[in-house]
């Protein structure tokens, strides 16, 4: 944590902060075999679950099945392991969108697709996509309310013993945001601005993940007060990540997953070196992070993690 915060500021890592997801559908597909693999790198995968016990390491959202949420979203997922997606949704007539009641719990939580994407499993896609479109009333009484159930929430995060508090919301899609930046900077970028400050109000930082090409939005976001941004480097490229970022704003970046399936392990190899040249600074502002599914082969999986351990003190 100390190198983390210390990338976080510019104040001069020892060493670029690394670090490794495994998705829990990989324990359930491969096993042994993972947890094997896992004991290989205990530096990044410290902590193997009881396979026997897929109650205790497989979250309700990534579970076969159907569940529904605070707000009536209906969460869906046919394979165990990975993650739910939003089927059934609450309000997908515009007309009902007034009536919406905000959920009464205060329990802190910030869950995954939080302000943007809550609006999109509100709505349904098309339908939210025709509301940013047609900018009726409808649309920002609903970004109002869901911005005040947020706020809401965040006056009780604050309060923990976290110095950091994270925020998951994928502004992006694989060529950039589904909606212009134009009209996510008047509809969107407010909500962020209002939530990340009440953090700062309480002497915290603000680390937000977000998936898809969202380059040209990175200096919104830190204008709305992240210290920390987690990016993609497959859909937004290195090079613009560079060129917006470096010396800027901090990147814990996640390396490619879209390549990590079909790369060789050297090609591994080059891309987690590729992150380290493109965005190293002796000062920091730069973390990497690999994301493990059970669809990378093992060796590809060595491979990323041999390379973080191998750059991490590049530099040094």
């Amino acid at each position: 944590m100390d190198n983390f915060l210390k990338a976080m500021t510019y104040n001069y890592p020892d060493e670029i902060p690394m670090r490794v997801g495994v998705m829990p559908a990989m324990w359930l597909r491969l096993g042994n075999e993972m947890v094997r693999f896992a004991k290989e790198y205990p530096d990044f995968i410290p902590n193997i679950p009881d396979l026997s016990k897929p109650d205790e390491y497989i979250p309700k959202t990534h579970r076969v099945g159907s569940y529904t949420d605070e707000w009536g979203c209906v969460w869906s997922n046919v394979e165990e392991g990975m993650f739910s997606i939003v089927k059934g949704h609450p309000v997908p007539n515009r007309e009902d969108i007034p009536t919406l009641k905000i959920p009464e719990n205060r329990d802190g939580s910030l869950p995954h697709s939080f302000m943007y994407l809550r609006l999109l499993d509100l709505r349904g896609f098309e339908e939210a996509m025709i509301d940013f479109a047609e900018e009726p009333d409808e649309l920002q009484i609903l970004i109002d309310k869901v911005l005040e159930y947020n706020c809401r929430q965040i006056e009780v995060a604050v309060q923990g013993e976290s110095g950091i508090i994270y925020f998951g919301d994928d502004l992006g899609t694989q060529n950039g945001l589904a909606i212009s930046p134009e009209k996510w900077r008047k509809y969107l970028k407010p909500c962020y601005k209002k939530m990340y400050s009440m953090v700062h109000a309480a002497g915290k930082y603000v680390y937000m993940h977000t998936d898809g090409k969202i380059y040209e939005i990175i200096p919104d976001l830190a204008e709305c007060g992240v210290d920390f941004i987690n990016p993609e480097a497959g859909p937004n490229g290195l090079d613009n990540l560079a060129r917006v970022c470096k010396g800027k704003y901090p990147l814990d970046m996640y390396i490619d997953s879209q390549l990590l399936p079909f790369a060789t392990p050297s090609e591994v190899d080059s891309h987690v070196r590729g992150c380290v040249e493109a965005l190293y600074l002796p000062r920091g502002g730069l973390g990497l992070i690999a994301e493990l599914n059970y669809e990378v082969p093992l060796q590809n999986c060595a491979a990323a993690l041999d390379a973080m351990r191998k750059y991490k003190k590049y530099g040094h």
